[in-house]
């Protein structure tokens, strides 16, 4: 891009995270203009400074770590018009590592490197080669819903959350095609930190290992209660009962062996969109 779009982007997303807020549901903790305390505690102390409240956080303060540790950390100035706001934004929100997956993740098939956070020259290279920004921060913001989705947090913040990102898809859109964009507005539950540390668990397969299990084990009592059959074949009183269980027992060992199957696929299945939903496989 000829010139940054940095002080652009900044206002877009400080009118995102509003004032201070310190909602016990937020993992960011206490916030003040998108800035947590820890991220300033960090910031004080990298400085030389004693520790304060995050409340008390000048402008030349917010503007060096917004600069240092987010604009910069995503390369902003080396990104596509539109594209450096929307992935600011999600660094913001997400974290800068978080973000670069998403736009590495929305540049596929044509990056072929890891989902692994850092813009190296394959991004660079990938992004070179897109034609259409505006398709690009499509698949961006879509790949962050789906992230935002699949976090324990979601039913909190997901309204928020989802106001939010439709709004940084449509600003950043409107950048990408030479648009003047819409004003950026708060929406409470929205300024709240998306983090993958709140992901939901992966579900167990245990219970369709224990089906699986107990069908095959029934299975083998089947075939043993068979046997003993054959040798009770002159007593027809007691091989009928036999016949009876043989066959209860088989249908239910079966269903088990059957539906286990079923649960297995469906766990795994589930996994691995909560897995591509965090960037932790390759998509």
């Amino acid at each position: 891009m000829a010139v940054s779009r940095e002080k652009e982007s900044l206002a877009k997303v400080l009118a995102h995270e509003g004032g201070y807020s310190n909602n016990k549901a937020d993992p960011g903790g206490p916030t003040m203009k998108g800035v947590t305390q820890r991220v300033y505690d960090a910031y004080r102390k990298g400085k030389g400074l004693a520790a304060r409240s995050v409340k008390s956080i000048t402008t030349d303060e917010l503007n060096e770590i917004y600069d240092k540790q987010y604009w910069d950390a995503v390369k902003g100035d080396l990104l596509p018009d539109g594209v450096d706001y929307v992935v600011f934004d999600g660094a913001v929100n997400s974290g800068p590592g978080r973000s670069i997956m998403w736009l590495q993740q929305a540049l596929r098939p044509v990056y072929t490197g890891n989902i692994d956070g850092v813009i190296g020259m394959g991004t660079i290279t990938a992004l070179k080669a897109i034609n259409n920004n505006d398709a690009l921060i499509d698949r961006i913001c879509d790949a962050r819903t789906n992230f935002l989705r699949h976090l324990g947090t979601f039913p909190t913040f997901g309204k928020g959350w989802t106001a939010r990102v439709k709004e940084v898809r449509a600003i950043g859109k409107a950048w990408a095609t030479g648009e003047t964009p819409q004003a950026a507005n708060f929406v409470d539950g929205g300024q709240a930190k998306a983090l993958v540390e709140d992901a939901k668990p992966s579900p167990s397969t245990a219970p369709a290992d224990a089906a699986i299990g107990a069908g095959g084990g029934g299975l083998g009592v089947t075939a043993t209660l068979q046997g003993l059959q054959e040798q009770l074949s002159p007593l027809s009183y007691a091989s009928e009962w036999i016949t009876k269980i043989v066959v209860i027992l088989a249908l239910v060992s079966a269903l088990l062996v059957i539906g286990g199957g079923a649960y297995r696929w469906y766990t795994n299945r589930k996994a691995k969109r909560l897995a591509e939903a965090l960037g932790t496989v390759p998509v």
